[in-house]
C-alpha cells in the first residue's frame, strides 16, 4: 500500500512539473513565389489560453471568429517587424491551426523582401510568462539565423 501511495505521489508531481518552460518558435522566410515574407508564430495552446482567460476574465474558444480576433490582437500588439525607416511593416493575418498542444499562427508581409527588414520585435508571451523564450528563425540564401527573446529582451536587429 505504502508503495502504490508513492507511485500515485510520484506520477502527480510529474504531472504538476510536466510543463515548467514556457517557449515559442518563430519561422520568417521569404517566399520568391509570392514576393513575401512569411512568418509562422507556434505558441503552445496551454499559455495562449492561460494569457487570454487572464486578460479577459472568461474561457476563450480560439475556434471562434471573435475570440480569434481577440488572439489577433494580442499578437498584433506584441509581435511585429520595423522596416530600414523605422516603422512598422504592414502584416496581413492569414489564419490560425489550432491542435491540442499548440496555436499556430499564419502571417505575411506583402511584397516585401526579407531583406527590407531592420528589425524584429516579439514581446508574444513574455508579457505574462517571465521565464517565456521566443525563438525565431530568419530563413534567409545564406541559412539560417536565430535571434532569442526574452522578457527583458524584446526588440533585436534582424540577423
Amino acid at each position: 500500500m505504502k508503495f502504490l501511495a508513492a507511485a500515485l505521489l510520484l506520477a502527480a508531481s510529474l504531472t504538476a512539473s510536466a510543463h515548467n518552460f514556457h517557449a515559442a518558435l518563430t519561422e520568417v522566410s521569404y517566399n520568391a513565389s509570392t514576393g513575401s515574407t512569411e512568418i509562422v508564430h507556434t505558441y503552445m495552446a496551454h499559455d495562449i489560453e492561460a494569457l487570454l482567460t487572464n486578460l479577459y476574465q472568461r474561457q476563450i474558444d480560439l475556434s471562434q471568429p471573435e475570440d480569434e480576433a481577440i488572439l489577433r490582437k494580442y499578437v498584433e500588439k506584441q509581435f511585429y517587424l520595423l522596416g530600414a525607416d523605422g516603422k512598422r511593416v504592414t502584416l496581413n493575418w492569414v489564419g490560425v491551426k489550432l491542435d491540442t498542444d499548440t496555436v499556430t499562427v499564419f502571417r505575411e508581409a506583402e511584397k516585401t523582401p526579407l531583406a527590407s527588414i531592420a528589425r524584429y520585435h516579439d514581446a508574444v508571451l513574455s508579457d505574462f510568462l517571465a521565464d517565456e523564450v521566443n525563438t525565431l528563425n530568419v530563413r534567409a540564401p545564406e541559412g539560417v539565423r536565430t535571434l532569442t527573446f526574452t522578457s527583458r529582451v524584446t526588440e533585436q536587429a534582424a540577423p
